[in-house]
């Protein structure tokens, strides 16, 4: 029998190879496969009703969660927060959420590819045309959908509040 903590563990993947065949399962039963991508970084209300919003669009979310490199590249050296495999931990625990997948490019372009997903989700900051991804997913059939966020929370709002304590 397995431990709640192992559960989740088994949510993370950390090789894209060891998630080809759950793939191919899912597509085999026509299960609609979500995918959203982010840094996650202090994990808040926001990004649960974002997730949550996403996870409602298909039967499962993939997120694709940018590597503590990848977060440095784009935020900065004081960033991230939380290092990448406790964000992924947190992430996993969501029961909303199926699959964690960290990637350790910049942009989660070649993970899209990989996964293939139905549906391409992000944050309402982004035109549907301007997500990266956008071409794989629809070509393929796909939609993409943005999901407003919730406003007064952010992961830079929570650390400049802290720093101001």
């Amino acid at each position: 029998m397995h431990s709640k903590l192992e559960l989740v563990q088994k949510k993370i993947i950390h090789q894209r190879e060891d998630f080809a065949k759950t793939l191919a399962i899912w597509r085999f039963h026509e299960k609609k496969i979500v995918f959203t991508n982010g840094c996650f970084d202090i994990i808040h209300r926001g990004h649960i009703e974002y997730l949550a919003k996403a996870a409602a669009l298909g039967n499962y979310l993939v997120v694709g969660l940018n590597s503590d490199a990848s977060v440095q590249r784009l935020k900065g050296k004081t960033r991230p927060v939380m290092d990448q495999e406790s964000r992924a931990l947190v992430l996993a625990s969501l029961q909303f959420v199926e699959r964690v997948i960290i990637f350790p490019e910049d942009t989660p372009y070649d993970l899209i590819h990989f996964i293939r997903p139905n549906v391409l989700v992000k944050g309402g900051d982004y035109k549907p045309s301007e997500i990266v991804g956008y071409d794989i997913v629809k070509h393929s059939g796909g939609k993409v959908h943005s999901i407003e966020f919730v406003e007064g929370y952010s992961t830079t709002s929570i650390i400049e509040k802290m720093k101001k304590q």
